[in-house]
């Protein structure tokens, strides 16, 4: 059951290109088989741990030349605006003759080799004719910009922080950013004058819901993730709420936030949570693996006979959990049985882990 508005899931948006991609989708950690791909909605990749190794190594390198061995390109997660003003990943291939986080930075100018690559709705964030240096020292990034950074408008400011920052941080080895212009640094952005903390890091938070927030000082931020539409194309948006500082387990917060769905004053954003699911059970983490079993509730509006869960609910369950630290992998149970299977036929008998791109564009 969607909420917030009629959103019809039919062949069309189902199949739409924009959607999680990666070996983690439907995958264990321990699994000896990998569960046949749908033909629908995912897509996975056949060497997403290489890319994701090679990530890692060429960042480690402060963004030196890739070697030869390695594969031409990696897909990579580039933060875009959508149409409608939302801070959002997309999954592009960025070609390795260059170090892959000034390269990733790159593909955020408005103008330059995005340009080609862009998916209908979206916008590049950084301002046409900006050049760009990364130098990673201590997994710190600092991200060094030319004089034409300050040609944005007033309204992106925050959006351009959190696609730098949210850009950088998905390469293992970059937990903070910095900002410099011309080689200094930079206490505020150019243009508004929006604050720039020390180190900027995913703990900033993204698309900021602070609308019903009264007292901030009686809150913590959580990010969750909801549906985005655009055209015929669906994709996942992560969106930092505010939950009381008197609950205490991020992980019910979490589950009670994607039950509620996005707020009404969130234009374009959908949940296919129905607004009754609840734990069944406290949740358990070991060894990284976070179990959650839920009420019947979870099934929503799929056949509930057949103990099927939604696509979009499993993924939004998966990378919201994910984005704790201390969280690689998903369980799912109902009423304390685990025998819960997707749309396509996939039986969700093992931990599910958080796929290596979000929302590939189809390359």
């Amino acid at each position: 059951m969607l909420k917030k508005r009629t959103f019809g899931m039919a062949a069309s948006v189902c199949t739409a290109m924009l959607l999680l991609s990666g070996c983690g989708l439907f995958q264990s950690d321990n699994a000896s088989e990998e569960i046949d791909p749908p033909e629908h909605d995912i897509t996975y990749e056949d060497n997403a741990e290489e890319m994701e190794q090679a990530k890692s190594e060429e960042t480690a390198e402060n963004g030196g030349e890739a070697s030869e061995e390695q594969a031409e390109i990696v897909k990579t997660e580039i933060y875009l605006i959508d149409k409608n003003g939302y801070v959002v990943p997309q999954t592009l291939p960025l070609p390795k003759n260059e170090g892959i986080a000034k390269k990733a930075l790159e593909y955020l100018v408005t103008g330059g080799p995005i340009t080609e690559l862009l998916p209908n709705g979206f916008r590049a964030v950084i301002p046409q004719d900006t050049t760009v240096s990364v130098d990673i020292k201590d997994g710190t990034a600092i991200a060094d910009f030319s004089n034409e950074f300050k040609n944005y408008q007033p309204e992106d400011e925050q959006k351009i922080l959190q696609s730098i920052t949210w850009t950088l941080t998905q390469f293992p080895t970059v937990d903070k950013v910095k900002i410099r212009m011309n080689g200094h640094d930079l206490k505020e952005m150019p243009v508004g004058g929006t604050p720039i903390t020390e180190d900027l890091s995913r703990e900033d938070g993204i698309n900021l819901d602070t609308a019903s927030v009264t007292d901030f000082t009686a809150t913590r931020p959580l990010t969750v993730y909801y549906i985005g539409q655009s055209d015929d194309a669906t994709y996942y948006v992560p969106v930092t709420e505010r939950v009381s500082k008197s609950e205490t387990n991020d992980i019910k917060a979490a589950v009670e936030k994607l039950a509620e769905g996005p707020d009404a004053g969130n234009k374009g954003l959908l949940s296919e949570f129905s607004g009754d699911l609840e734990l069944a059970s406290d949740p358990t983490l070991t060894d990284g693996d976070l179990t959650l079993d839920f009420n019947e509730e979870i099934y929503g509006s799929a056949d509930e006979e057949k103990k099927v869960i939604s696509s979009h609910v499993l993924n939004s369950i998966v990378l919201t959990m994910t984005e704790q630290p201390d969280i690689k992998s998903v369980s799912l149970m109902v009423n304390g049985k685990a025998d819960l299977e997707t749309e396509e036929g996939n039986k969700l008998s093992k931990p599910v882990t958080r796929p290596v791109q979000v929302n590939t564009t189809g390359f």
